[in-house]
This record gives C-alpha cells, structure tokens and sequence, in this order.
C-alpha cells in the first residue's frame, strides 16, 4: 500500500478568503525565457538520447542564466546597443558505452530555435549570445538514474512537488490573459511583445489586474499610437476577466507609465532583458504557470531537470495533475492541495507520503470523498512513468 494520507485542510478555500495575489510572467519575462530555454534544451536531450542510445540517460539543465543587454528604443524602430547573453549551465552524460554524444551542440540549437520563436525580433547570433556549459553528473545520481528499463526510477534526491485546485476566479484571468496576450491578440497586433507581466489582486469581490506589457517600437508610431496601443490592451483584458467571474474587475496596464516625460514601456525586442533586467531558471512561475502566495509552493525549479527521475520536476507536475483530476471527478470538493515527498533511492511510484488536504463544500464530510480521492492518487502514482512521456512530448507546461 503506497501512504496516501486525506484529511481536512485547516483553512478556508482561497475564493473565500478576503485577500488573494497572483502573478504570471509572460513568456518573454527574463525569468520565464530562462525557464523556456532550460525545458526546451531538457527536451532536446531527452530526444538525442533516446534516439542514439534508446533511453533518456542522466542529466540537468536548470540553472541557465541570462544577463540584460541593453537597447535605444525609438518610435518607428530604434536599436540594440549590447547583446544578451545566456549560459546554459548544467549536467549531461556525453559519453555512453564508447559513444560521444553532441550534447551542447544540442543545447545550443535547442536554445536558438526556442529564442527565434518567442522573441522573433531578437536576432540570434547578433542580438542574443548563447553560451552552453554542460559538466558531467555526479556519479552517485548516476547510479541512482539506474540502468534497468524495466524498473520504475528511483527518486534522484528527497524533496517535495506541490499541487491544487481548482484555480480561483483570480488564478484564472491571470493565467488566460497572459496566455491569450501571447496567443490570439500578439498574432493580430504585433506591438505587443512576448514580455507581459500580469498581477492579480483581489480584495473581497474586487479584483484588481496589472499588466506590464513591453511594446515593440518598430510597429508604434508615435506616443498617441503607443498609449492607444495601451488602451487595447486594457480593453481586451477586461472583456477576457468578464467570462471567468461576475465579480468587479478594474485593469490597468503599464502604471510606471509618465507620457508627459517621455517615460513608457518601449522597447525594441518586446522584452525588458534588453534593459537591465536578468533571469534564472525557477526565479518565476511554478509549474502550474502561477506564482500563487495564498498556496503552498515548492521552491524547486520545474524547467530543465530531467523528466525521469527529478522529483523537483516529476512531483510538481504530478501533484498538479493529481489534483486537477480529483476536483474533476470527485463531487463535493471547493478547494484541494496535493504534496508528493520523497525520498532519495526510494521507487518514485511510492513517495515517502501521499498528502491530500481538502476544503468539501457545505454538507460534505471529508469521509465521503476520502475513498474515491485514495483511489484516484494510487492511480495517478502507479503510472507516474506516464509523466516522463508526457514531457518529452510537450504535452506539459513547466512554467
């Protein structure tokens, strides 16, 4: 029997309480480009390996670092003065059984395809200098990695992976207004680029949301086509936050904003690394897409560690799993938060402890959703390999 334990949690669900916060950095954040970068390479490793040797071997990629270049943006267009630069940092296997695998040629090619995508107006090789520094694991996490294909991994190291659900009200229009910023809206106005910030707030039934959103300034005019640019980007938020709550939604966007100064959020790639703003790996959103302080969170960065045994990235995308698919087939449940401990050496499909806290609604006992939420966490556990597959596959989001 895997140690699942369900109990009451000792607080009132999130929706009901009277403050909540949540954030998202859009894809073009610092800290998210590293995390995109970091999960792209991972992925890219993930597929050498498999193709050249059969089976995914040991390595880390999550410590990629990005330091601000810096930029003269002007209306109509303006230029990049110093690159940015990224180092990707970590561990791969580069030998195998006689064998010398590409592996930061894959790393750098991994990075440059992923930057060209989400930032096309950076120039890669001019605009962005990438680097790659990929040492050799430790021995020790090697042999825990194992050899036998037909054994369920071991846990690479004793840590934790946190997950809830459902999203709030909150969670939620902060989740789809970057999403669909970056989507839909980017694809018909190209002046807003990939860096969006957005804040959450609410106070009782009011919520407040903040956006930071970088504008190229090839495609702005002059500072009435910039502060229209702005006025859209309102518009269109707040139209997104009326189909996911009734409650009194308030958006501002671009608040450091002086047009009478000249002070705006130009800039000439659509990110504020062209500014003197930084990033590292897991410095940003979970692995639910969400910085959530009303919730409990693992500190663990998700992006760019391996996808067979981290339990900093298995736990965390398990967890949330877990619980998105318990509110999803247990009735009866407003709130519910999933922690997955491990233990180093341990079969990864039995965690140290299973932990389960809900909020029911009104009228419903713990005691009568425990055994379906028991039943749906052995589950979910059992095919935790299914994880692995998932990734490699961009099936799952890590940021």
């Amino acid at each position: 029997m895997r140690n699942i334990q369900v109990s009451e949690l000792d607080r009132r669900a999130v929706e009901d309480q009277d403050v909540e916060i949540v954030e998202r950095k859009g894809l073009g954040h610092p800290d998210s480009l590293c995390d995109g970068i970091a999960e792209e390479v991972s992925r890219a490793l993930s597929r050498l390996y498999l193709d050249r040797v059969g089976k995914v071997l040991h390595y880390n990629t999550d410590e990629t670092q990005l330091a601000a270049g810096s930029a003269s943006p002007a209306f109509g267009g303006g230029e990049l003065l110093e690159p940015v630069y990224v180092l990707i940092v970590g561990r791969a296997t580069k030998k195998y059984q006689g064998r010398t695998l590409p592996v930061e040629r894959t790393a750098l090619e991994a990075a440059r395809s992923y930057l060209n995508e989400t930032v096309p107006e950076l120039d890669v090789g001019t605009d962005v200098v990438l680097d790659a520094r990929l040492g050799e694991g430790s021995g020790d996490l090697q042999e825990v990695f194992g050899e036998d294909d037909a054994q369920v991994p071991e846990a690479n190291d004793t840590s934790f992976g946190v997950g809830h659900a459902p999203l709030t009200e909150t969670e939620r229009i902060v989740l789809e207004a970057e999403r669909e910023l970056n989507g839909s809206y980017a694809a018909d106005h190209p002046e807003l680029g990939p860096d969006v910030k957005i804040m959450g707030k609410r106070e009782g039934d009011a919520i407040d949301i903040t956006v930071a959103a970088a504008m190229v300034d090839a495609y702005v005019a002059d500072m009435d086509d910039y502060l229209a640019s702005v006025d859209r980007v309102e518009a269109f938020v707040s139209d997104l936050a009326t189909s996911y709550t009734d409650r009194e939604v308030h958006v501002q966007v671009n608040t450091a904003d002086d047009a009478e100064e000249g002070s705006i959020y130009l800039t000439t790639s659509g990110t504020s690394a062209e500014q003197g703003d930084d990033g590292s790996v897991g410095r940003g959103n979970r692995a639910n897409g969400l910085i959530t302080p009303n919730r409990p969170m693992s500190m663990e960065a998700t992006s760019g560690k391996n996808p067979v045994n981290h339990i900093g990235k298995i736990y965390n995308l398990l967890s949330t799993d877990i619980a998105e698919a318990v509110v999803e087939e247990v009735d009866g449940i407003r709130d519910l938060q999933v922690r997955l401990l491990s233990q180093i050496g341990r079969p990864i499909d039995r965690p140290h402890v299973a932990d389960a806290q809900v909020v029911t609604a009104e009228g419903v006992a713990v005691s009568d959703v425990e055994a379906e939420m028991i039943e749906i966490v052995d589950e979910r556990l059992a095919n935790v390999t299914d994880v692995t597959r998932r990734v490699i596959e961009g099936e799952l989001s890590t940021f």
